[in-house]
């Protein structure tokens, strides 16, 4: 039988989607027009990161687009390792929206 979920495990779901704010120069470009990084978990999908970007820092978002990162492939002396897969969601906020890293927390 398949479990129901609560709306508080559902809320909870999306503290586990937004993994934290991706700060790079091209990211701060971005934010100039409306746009902000996130780095997300690898299962999420479009509405469901819209749907925690709104419920998380209250804004209004227009679109999100994503994009899945390659690990980067590193030596440890002989031996060849691999860094892992992620995710990144890049979310234009409606017009008048503002996301502040600075005053959250």
């Amino acid at each position: 039988m398949a479990k129901k979920q609560t709306a508080a495990a559902i809320d909870n779901r999306h503290y586990d989607i937004v993994l934290a704010p991706h700060i790079t120069e091209k990211s701060t470009m971005l934010s100039e027009h409306n746009a902000v990084v996130f780095r997300v978990a690898g299962t999420a999908s479009k509405p469901e990161i819209k749907a925690a970007v709104e419920l998380m820092f209250k804004v209004e978002v227009e679109s999100v687009q994503v994009s899945n990162v390659k690990g980067k492939e590193k030596r440890f002396g002989r031996f060849i390792g691999r860094r892992r897969n992620w995710k990144k969601a890049y979310v234009c906020l409606k017009p008048g929206q503002e996301i502040n890293f600075a005053a959250e927390g």
